[in-house]
């Protein structure tokens, strides 16, 4: 099997599709039911279901966004709408919330180092 879309739970989707499309630059391409979808790329889809229900607690899985420049990224994001979630940054990861709370990290383009903790260092003095 392959993974086919990654589909996120929303209050508001049109508002997560606006985000989510200026952030990877993805034009939003469709609207069905209570999802609304984002241009498909490398073979892999994301959408928004629309729930009643907000989000509650830690996500289980998260995506990983590259950047060459996390730093930029960051304030890209909170202009956006997303916020950095400070209570991670022991980890070393830049780990942003989009504008329901769902987590996400900013990691950098190539390779970065990682402790046997699971610390890692691209952030260092950066913070």
């Amino acid at each position: 099997m392959d993974i086919n879309c990654v589909i996120v739970d929303a209050v508001d989707p049109e508002r997560m599709a606006t985000f989510w499309s200026e952030l990877l630059d993805r034009p939003v391409v469709g609207r069905m039911g209570p999802y609304v979808w984002l241009e498909r790329r490398n073979g892999l889809g994301l959408g928004f279901q629309r729930t009643d229900q907000a989000k509650a607690g830690k996500n289980r899985l998260h995506l990983d966004l590259e950047s060459a420049d996390p730093a930029a990224e960051q304030a890209r994001i909170e202009a956006l709408g997303g916020r950095r979630l400070t209570e991670y940054d022991p980890g070393g990861f830049l780990v942003m919330a989009d504008p329901e709370g769902n987590e996400f990290c900013v990691i950098p383009k190539g390779s970065f180092e990682v402790d046997d903790e699971g610390r890692a260092d691209y952030l260092t003095g950066g913070r």
